[in-house]
């Protein structure tokens, strides 16, 4: 959520800040509800002064034992207005509240301007990509070859967008989550950490994910319960209500679960094989920091995430995405893309993003410095580190042989009884 005196002070900066991101706020509506606002504000704080004048009075009278009767009705009267007017400042403040939850965050000064995917700014690649001798197949072909995926037994058993994967590829996809979480935590000092997979209504609004993508989660219905959709909303959702000290931060989370998204807005994009899924799993991290250092972690973290790239050895490049392509609650954004041959292109395979005081202002996630003694918001960020499914298919894609084979990446054999290849049963 955006800072309300941020609004409140500089709204036409706000306004023309969102409009680079293509968001158009109703400019005319919030200076109402504030004029509101402050008309009451004023009026409180003259029967606040008239109350404490007239309990002076009061004492005064007391003090020459003088009769007081008359002043406290006027005191009662005084008190059932403010009564009123504090009932009317609680719809106001809902009223803004409810306006403001459905507002983006602003872009970093450094986001490239822009209105789609197309006008993202390239950073840098990594790798060479894989050249073939022969015709190349997608991850399906691949899997369903191998008799290692099955996509019509999980359709029987759930719906499309779904997977059962069988032996070496089941075994391939476990073995990626646990290289992957000692990676985060042996050589980045990420704590590892279980959370819920079914959170609250508050949890996705303190996040970003509600009111905004409320037809992308899965709600169980009869109750305040969603599944993830990432793992970001239970592990960011940690530091909820706290005052943490200076010697408690940075804080850095790293956790595996599954993810599970309707993808009402996909409108049948990927819909062959798993690059789109219902259900998912992920690595994720979170970084909980100082706002002086959030910009420094976002590089880190990013550099966290990639490196699990390089290390299975696979071609990638990172964008910074511009304000058209920017996530709801983000500031900035790198995205992670891997090389998918079967499409000869780069594909997303996390998103890196430092979200300021956005999620921790819905949160009330705070620090105290011990210089100051002062309490300041923090700022959260996160990034997978990476995408289960996403990598899986780029190591079948990336290291297929011509007998159909999948080479197993030297970083994972030892998580693989040290086999070198998945071969079809």
């Amino acid at each position: 959520m955006l800072d309300p005196q941020l609004i409140r002070n500089e709204l036409d900066s706000v306004a023309e800040a969102l409009e680079k991101r293509g968001i158009s706020i109703d400019i005319n509506k919030i200076k109402k509800i504030e004029d509101k606002r402050k008309s009451i504000q004023v009026k409180t704080e003259k029967l606040q002064a008239d109350r404490n004048l007239i309990s002076k009075k009061i004492g005064e009278l007391k003090a020459k034992n003088e009769n007081t009767e008359k002043f406290f009705s006027e005191v009662t009267l005084i008190k059932e207005q403010l009564d009123k007017n504090e009932e009317s400042l609680d719809v106001i403040q809902n009223e803004l509240n409810e306006l403001l939850i459905t507002i983006p965050n602003i872009p970093h000064k450094s986001v490239p301007i822009g209105n789609s995917s197309e006008d993202n700014q390239f950073i840098r690649e990594w790798g060479d990509k894989p050249t073939f001798d022969f015709k190349i197949h997608d991850h399906v072909d691949l899997g369903e070859s191998l008799g290692l995926i099955d996509f019509d037994s999980a359709t029987q058993i759930a719906s499309s967008r779904f997977v059962v994967m069988k032996g070496g590829i089941a075994h391939l996809h476990r073995a990626l989550i646990q290289f992957m979480l000692d990676a985060h935590t042996t050589e980045y000092s990420y704590q590892e950490v279980n959370v819920p997979y079914l959170v609250n209504t508050n949890s996705c609004i303190n996040t970003g994910q509600l009111p905004k993508f409320k037809e992308d989660l899965f709600c169980i219905e009869g109750e305040d319960f969603y599944l993830i959709p990432t793992a970001e909303i239970p592990v960011t959702n940690i530091v909820k209500d706290k005052i943490l000290n200076d010697a408690d931060l940075p804080l850095k989370f790293v956790c595996h679960s599954p993810c599970f998204r309707s993808e009402a807005g996909s409108y049948g994009k990927d819909t062959r094989g798993m690059i789109r899924q219902h259900q998912f799993e992920k690595v994720e991290l979170v970084q909980i920091v100082k706002p002086d250092d959030s910009y420094t972690a976002l590089e880190e973290l990013t550099l966290h995430a990639e490196s699990i790239l390089q290390k299975l050895n696979l071609p990638y490049r990172i964008v910074s995405l511009c304000t058209g392509d920017l996530g709801f609650a983000a500031a900035k954004t790198y995205d992670i893309e891997v090389w998918l041959p079967s499409q000869d292109t780069y594909r997303e395979i996390s998103s890196c993003s430092n979200f300021e005081s956005f999620q921790a202002r819905r949160m009330k996630a705070r620090w105290r410095s011990d210089t100051t003694n002062k309490t300041e918001l923090l700022h959260t960020l996160n990034g997978s580190g990476l995408a289960i499914g996403r990598t899986l298919i780029a190591i079948m894609e990336n290291y297929q042989t011509k007998d159909g084979d999948i080479l197993i990446p030297d970083a994972l054999r030892k998580y693989m009884n040290n086999e070198s290849a998945i071969k079809k049963l």
